[in-house]
């Protein structure tokens, strides 16, 4: 009687085992083990399908938890469920797509592309085409100003487009010199803008339509950059030298500078916790803690190679990185939980 009922909870255990896997594979993604002692848990990973090389900057949709990523060689813009973990939708014909930027208040989709210099709005719901912006060359990365209600496009030689997100019209230009790479939108209504060709941070009054302040950097190729809004500091990751720079948000002034992986295109702040992420494309993620003036490298991830791009979502309380496809890995999002 004994063995009969060992032999139950057996197969009682291979039953639930089964189904689990059946739902990993229904949901289209491969779970990946949980390490408890890292800072960031890897939780899954959704394949995106059939895209081959860069996979540029991701936007996303807190309403549908669905994630936009930009696949810039491929063409095409990803939307990716979340809830389901799988690839729901493409947005094919994009001419190198590489920022994206979601409007809550009118649920569309911003998408700037370097090939033609577009930027081209989407219905969120359906993904319909709604209205086009020819900014000229070279369309890069977008933030959305919600409490502003406009939507920013850095472009061309040295510019900054502003855009009525109600109308879908450019309302100005802001010239900065040199092509803008990543830049941040403050609280103050100042932006922040990395100039790398410069080597220098402008600062950008939107109210007068022009650059206020350049700031110096004693380190070239300063590319991804983030705020950190209640500190009040501007933080950048440098790839060469490959370190994270830390500076007052009222003068330049330099805090903190330490060093970081290599080839990094994105960088966060993670004001719950306190902490700093930079992703970078040597294959690895760099978790920073974060204690005054202080900022102290706790972990040093390893991903895969060219996984440069990255998205922080408070909302979502997630980190996506994006993987692209290498002889070894198809094409994926990768799903990181903070923890604790």
């Amino acid at each position: 009687m004994h063995e009969v009922m060992q032999t139950k909870v057996g197969l009682r255990h291979l039953a639930v085992c089964a189904v689990a896997a059946a739902a990993a594979l229904a949901f289209g993604m491969e779970r990946a083990p949980a390490q408890a002692t890292e800072p960031l848990v890897l939780e899954a990973k959704i394949p995106l399908g059939d895209v081959k090389g860069r996979i540029d900057h991701m936007a996303f949709d807190p309403t549908r938890n669905r994630l936009f990523v930009a696949e810039l060689v491929n063409r095409t813009v990803g939307v990716v469920d979340l809830s389901a973990r799988r690839k729901a939708h493409v947005i094919p014909d994009l001419a190198e797509p590489q920022g994206i930027g979601y409007v809550a208040a009118g649920d569309t989709l911003y998408v700037a592309s370097a090939g033609d210099g577009s930027v081209r709005v989407y219905r969120a719901a359906d993904y319909a085409q709604t209205d086009r912006l020819d900014l000229g060359d070279d369309a890069d990365n977008v933030r959305v100003d919600a409490a502003g209600k406009r939507v920013f496009v850095g472009y061309g030689d040295g510019a900054l487009a502003i855009i009525d997100p109600a109308t879908h019209k450019k309302t100005a230009d802001i010239a900065v010199g040199a092509h803008p790479e990543g830049f941040r939108l403050a609280r103050s209504g100042r932006v922040f803008v990395n100039l790398p060709k410069r080597h220098e941070i402008a600062v950008v009054d939107p109210a007068s339509g022009k650059q206020i302040a350049a700031w110096p950097m004693h380190a070239a190729e300063n590319f991804p950059m983030t705020l950190d809004e209640e500190s009040e500091r501007v933080i950048v990751a440098f790839r060469s030298p490959a370190a994270l720079g830390v500076f007052s948000m009222h003068d330049g002034a330099s805090v903190a500078n330490v060093p970081t992986c290599g080839d990094s295109d994105d960088v966060f702040v993670d004001a719950k916790r306190h902490r700093v992420y930079v992703s970078c494309g040597e294959g690895f993620l760099d978790v920073f803690d974060v204690r005054g003036d202080t900022y102290s490298r706790t972990a040093h991830m390893p991903t895969a190679a060219g996984a440069r791009t990255a998205l922080f979502s408070a909302e979502a309380d997630r980190l996506f990185l994006a993987v692209p496809a290498r002889a070894e890995q198809p094409a994926a999002i990768w799903v990181y939980r903070p923890a604790p």
